[in-house]
């Protein structure tokens, strides 16, 4: 029977409405939607162009409203489907935390772990966390993604990242905080500077010399502020800024002035250039800390205090003082 006749004797159109979507209409829909193409939506699924197109007829007479205008040229949304795309991709983002739950719960390390890392720590503490990864967690996807402080956390609060390498406090709701290593900060200057190989450097030296930082969004641009003005430093312009460490040590080769740089960085940085002298502040020395980041009640929370134990083990043999487990 086509319909039934209401009240009014209009013919209504009998409609799926007691059967439910598949995750593949679901799944059809959200690509064509972001593609606007068929072929590249099948694509990116990975299904041929026919399977695609059967699947999002099947949801257009499982939802009983048309999704999707076609044409000879291009797909375009139908207004029930504008409004209707953005449910659906919340209704796989769900789907996919909670297949993530589930893979979490049933084996610790596998999978796919997306850890987001600071500049100015990646270059120097990849290689141990890329060698704890292969030779503990061999069945572990470690996808990594080097991005500014303020960009990584809007990657963990959005679920595009898993765990942060990052400098901390933060001062985030909702992350937990897992410390690794207190690290020193070194005055890196031009051969031949009074304080080249000086240790105990009182940090009041800082007043009066002409500072190269980093570029505004990198955390070590504000930590190295906070040090200035712990020494008395006078707010005021930097004389030059850099987008990287690699450049900023060598705009201090060339005797623009001097730096500031942790010290996991200073045998990497400082060995390109012989032209780079360092020297050591007297104590407590400035200094930073280092540590992942997870959002606090994650999934996977006891696998990542497990990953924050085995790198403190993996780091001993970097310049740093590693911190007790806070469990």
């Amino acid at each position: 029977m086509a319909g039934r006749t209401g009240s009014t004797g209009r013919s209504t159109p009998t409609t799926g409405r007691n059967r439910q979507p598949s995750l593949a209409q679901l799944r059809a829909f959200a690509a064509v939607a972001e593609h606007l193409h068929f072929r590249d939506a099948a694509a990116a699924i990975g299904t041929s162009q026919p399977a695609l197109s059967g699947a999002l007829s099947a949801l257009e007479e499982t939802l009983g409203v048309r999704l999707v205008e076609r044409t000879t040229r291009k797909v375009l949304l139908s207004p029930a489907g504008e409004r209707l795309a953005a449910r659906t991709r919340a209704v796989l983002d769900a789907m996919g935390e909670l297949l993530e739950e589930a893979a979490a719960v049933r084996a610790p390390f596998t999978g796919t772990l997306r850890l987001g890392v600071i500049p100015t720590v990646a270059p120097y503490l990849l290689p141990a966390v890329l060698r704890l990864a292969h030779d503990a967690y061999p069945e572990l996807d470690l996808q990594v993604h080097e991005e500014q402080t303020a960009s990584l956390l809007d990657g963990l609060a959005a679920g595009r990242l898993d765990l942060l390498l990052i400098a901390v406090p933060l001062g985030v709701p909702q992350v937990t905080e897992l410390p690794l290593f207190d690290e020193d900060f070194v005055l890196v200057a031009p051969r031949g500077h009074e304080l080249g190989g000086r240790e105990g450097i009182p940090r009041e030296v800082l007043r009066g010399l002409d500072l190269l930082l980093l570029d505004e969004g990198h955390c070590l641009r504000d930590q190295a502020l906070d040090v200035c003005r712990d020494a008395g430093r006078e707010e005021g312009p930097v004389s030059m800024t850099a987008a990287g460490l690699p450049t900023l040590v060598q705009l201090v080769a060339g005797g623009l002035g001097v730096t500031l740089l942790p010290r996991t960085a200073v045998a990497v940085e400082t060995a390109r250039d012989g032209r780079l002298v360092t020297g050591g502040f007297a104590a407590p020395a400035p200094s930073r800390r280092i540590a992942l980041a997870m959002r606090t009640g994650a999934a996977r929370s006891a696998e990542y205090a497990a990953l924050a134990r085995a790198l403190r083990t993996s780091l001993a043999e970097l310049p740093v003082r590693l911190l007790d487990d806070p469990e």
